[in-house]
């Protein structure tokens, strides 16, 4: 194993990974049920997530003598205790720039801002260059929408490191919450949204 393999695997026992962000973002008890109770189950969207990113992993690294672009690049920082994969990274000029691929279609959503804010928050720890923006590209539609690395997602995605830490040291799994979310989750059959909103109403009525 080569040394950036061998810390890579390091960071892995220290730290949390990037996609337990996202996890927290979209559903807190999502999260704990993946990461704390170690809990997990494919669906149609998951598997479709999986194929999309299996392709880009399959793509060769391109260079030229303007860019370079490197696929399933490992990333880790030491400064927010993270580690995960880049789908993509596009080296041009002085730019470093983050491309996450995602399924479905084009729609802005803070769980995957998020998600590549902490790639790109990576990336800078470990080329010391400042990233500004990144793009997340959405294969459904065959676009892709930047991400502008400003200092709202920044302060957003710190504040998600230190609530995610928070909730893995308490190992308090939140009860579930019955909302839209919960149609397309894999783990809807192992979460009960339907039995908790139930009792709920339950006990509304008794009051």
């Amino acid at each position: 194993m080569d040394m950036d393999n061998q810390y890579f695997e390091w960071q892995k026992i220290s730290s949390i990974p990037i996609s337990a962000l996202q996890h927290y973002i979209y559903c807190p008890r999502q999260f704990a049920l993946i990461h704390i109770e170690e809990i997990y189950e494919e669906n149609v969207f998951t598997i479709q997530g999986n194929i999309v990113h299996k392709r880009v992993d399959n793509e060769k690294n391109y260079y030229n003598k303007d860019k370079k672009v490197e696929n399933s690049l490992p990333l880790w920082s030491e400064k927010y205790g993270l580690y995960g994969v880049a789908d993509t990274v596009e080296f041009e000029g002085d730019k470093i720039i983050p491309v996450e691929f995602k399924s479905g279609k084009k729609k802005k959503k803070l769980a995957d801002d998020i998600q590549l804010a902490a790639q790109a928050i990576c990336l800078e720890e470990m080329f010391s260059k400042e990233i500004t923006s990144g793009y997340i590209y959405y294969d459904k539609s065959r676009k892709r929408r930047e991400v502008v690395l400003d200092e709202k997602l920044r302060k957003k995605l710190t504040d998600t490191i230190s609530s995610v830490r928070e909730l893995l040291i308490s190992k308090n799994t939140p009860q579930p919450v019955n909302d839209q979310r919960c149609n397309n989750c894999s783990l809807k059959d192992y979460c009960l949204p339907d039995l908790a909103g139930r009792i709920e109403n339950y006990l509304k009525e008794l009051k």
